[in-house]
C-alpha cells in the first residue's frame, strides 16, 4: 500500500514543470495554479473523507475507490491541450489522491493497533516503502525518457488502479462506531473535529503547519526546473545534473528512507517539538544550499541539499501525524488527520504556490530568466523565521510516556 501511495505521485510530481515547459512550451503564468491544485483538493477532500471513514464507509473501501477514480481521470491529462483545461483535470485528479494520504496513515495505524504493534516503532519502517515507491517512479520517468513527457500521466494511472484494487484486499478498517444515538448532529457528521482549533496548543500546531506546509511544495514546483535550467549556462549544458536532474532530485527521497527509521529514536529521545525544530532547520539548509550549488564546484550543495530533505520532510509530516494520533479522541481521530492534511497541503500548499509564484515573477524574473540564488535565499530566510517563532511560541513537554501510549 505504502509502495504504490506513492509511486502515484512520483511518477509526475516533480517532473510536471518539464512536461510543462519543455513539451507543451507554455508560459509561467499558470503553473503555479498547478501545485495549488494540490492545496485546493486538500482543503475539500481529507477532513470530508475522514469523516466518512469516521461514521460510515470502510476506510480501506473508500481508500480504494478514490484511487481507482483517480487512475482514470489521470488517463485523460495527455490528451489536454490548454492550460486551463490541464488545471481542471489535474484538480479532479488530485480531488481523489489527497484524501487518501490521511486515509492510509488512519488505515496503517488501525491495523497496526488491532494487531497490537507498536506504532510508533512499526509505523515508521512501513511508511518507508511509500518513499521507496516515490523513488522507483522518479527512476522510471527519468531512466525510460519520459521525465518531459505525457506517459508519465499513463505510468501514475496505472499504479492508481492498481492500488485501488488491491485496497480491497487488506485487512477490514470499518468505522469505529463510538457514536450514540444521543449524539449531537455536529458529532455524527464529524464535525466536532473542527473543534480542535479551541485548543490553544493544537490551534498553535495547526498555525504553524499551515505556514511550514507552504514550504514543503517549493521544491516539488521548482527543484527540477532549476537543475534543468543550468543547460542554459554553457560550462553545466552536458552536465550529469542536467541530464538526470530527476534521479539527482530523487537523493531527496533516498535521504527519507533513512531518516523516516530514525524516527522512533529521535521521538522517544528528543519529542515531538524538538523533532518538528529538527525539520524546520532543515528547511532552512534546503533551500540555502540550492541558493549556492551548482552543476561543478557546487555540486556537493546540492547533494547535500537532497539528503536534509530527507529530515526536513518526514521530521514534519510523520510526528506532526503522531502528534494528531496523540493528542485527539480516538472518535475523531481520522478526521483529524483529514484536518492536519487540509491544513498544511490545503491551506498551506496554496499559500505556498500563490505567494511564491507571485514573488518570483514580480521580483525575481527578468529576460526570460529566474534568478534562482535570491529565490531559494528568500525561502531560506522564510523557513528560518518560522523555525525561529516555533522555538519561542509552541509549548510542548516531552513525555515519553504520551509516545508509547499511541498503541492503546
Amino acid at each position: 500500500m505504502s509502495f504504490l501511495q506513492f509511486f502515484i505521485w512520483g511518477a509526475w510530481l516533480i517532473t510536471v514543470g518539464n512536461y510543462w515547459f519543455a513539451t507543451k512550451q507554455w508560459s509561467s503564468d499558470d503553473f503555479g495554479d498547478i501545485f495549488a491544485t494540490l492545496g485546493y483538493s486538500s482543503i475539500l477532500m481529507p477532513a470530508l473523507t475522514g469523516i466518512i471513514a469516521d461514521k460510515w464507509i470502510n476506510a480501506e473501501k473508500l481508500y480504494g475507490l478514490l484511487h481507482i477514480l483517480g487512475g482514470i481521470v489521470l488517463i485523460c491529462i495527455p490528451q489536454v491541450e490548454t492550460t486551463r483545461s490541464f488545471f481542471w483535470i489535474i484538480f479532479m485528479a488530485m480531488m481523489c489522491y489527497m484524501p487518501t494520504i490521511s486515509l492510509s496513515n488512519s488505515i496503517a495505524y488501525r491495523i497496526l493497533k488491532d494487531n497490537d504493534y507498536d506504532v510508533v516503532k512499526v509505523f515508521p519502517p512501513i511508511r518507508v516503502w511509500g518513499t521507496i515507491g516515490f523513488i522507483a517512479a522518479m527512476w522510471t520517468t527519468n531512466l525510460t525518457g519520459n521525465k518531459a513527457s505525457a506517459n508519465m500521466f499513463y505510468i501514475s494511472a496505472a499504479a492508481a488502479i492498481a492500488l485501488g484494487i488491491y485496497s480491497f484486499t487488506l485487512p477490514k478498517c470499518p468505522p469505529p462506531k463510538l457514536i450514540s444515538e444521543n449524539s449531537t448532529f455536529a458529532q455524527k457528521l464529524g464535525l466536532d473535529a473542527f473543534k480542535l482549533f479551541g485548543n490553544y496548543k493544537i490551534a498553535l500546531f495547526f498555525t504553524f503547519s499551515m505556514f511550514l506546509g507552504a514550504a514543503l511544495q517549493l521544491t516539488n514546483m521548482y527543484g527540477d526546473v532549476f537543475l534543468s535550467g543550468f543547460k542554459d549556462i554553457p560550462q553545466y549544458a552536458d552536465s550529469f545534473v542536467v541530464k538526470y536532474s530527476t534521479i539527482i532530485m530523487s537523493i531527496s527521497q533516498i535521504s527519507e528512507t533513512l531518516f523516516i527509521l530514525a524516527i522512533p529514536f529521535f521521538l522517544k529521545r528528543f519529542g515531538i517539538k524538538q523533532v518538528m525544530l529538527f525539520a524546520m532547520l532543515a528547511w532552512v539548509l534546503r533551500f540555502g544550499l540550492f541558493a549556492y550549488g551548482d552543476p561543478a564546484g557546487g555540486l556537493w550543495m546540492i547533494i547535500l541539499s537532497c539528503i536534509v530533505y530527507g529530515m526536513a520532510f518526514d521530521f514534519f509530516n510523520i510526528s506532526g501525524s503522531l502528534f494528531i494520533e496523540t493528542t485527539t479522541d480516538p472518535r475523531i481521530r481520522s478526521s483529524a488527520q483529514g484536518l492536519f492534511m487540509l491544513i498544511t497541503n490545503g491551506v498551506g500548499a496554496v499559500l505556498g504556490a500563490k505567494v511564491s509564484g507571485f514573488l518570483i515573477d514580480r521580483y525575481f524574473s527578468g529576460g526570460g530568466q529566474k534568478d534562482w540564488h535570491s529565490i531559494w535565499l528568500c525561502f531560506s530566510i522564510y523557513a528560518l523565521v518560522i523555525t525561529i517563532a516555533f522555538a519561542i511560541f509552541f509549548k510542548h513537554k516531552h513525555d515519553p510516556k504520551a509516545i508509547k501510549d499511541i498503541n492503546h
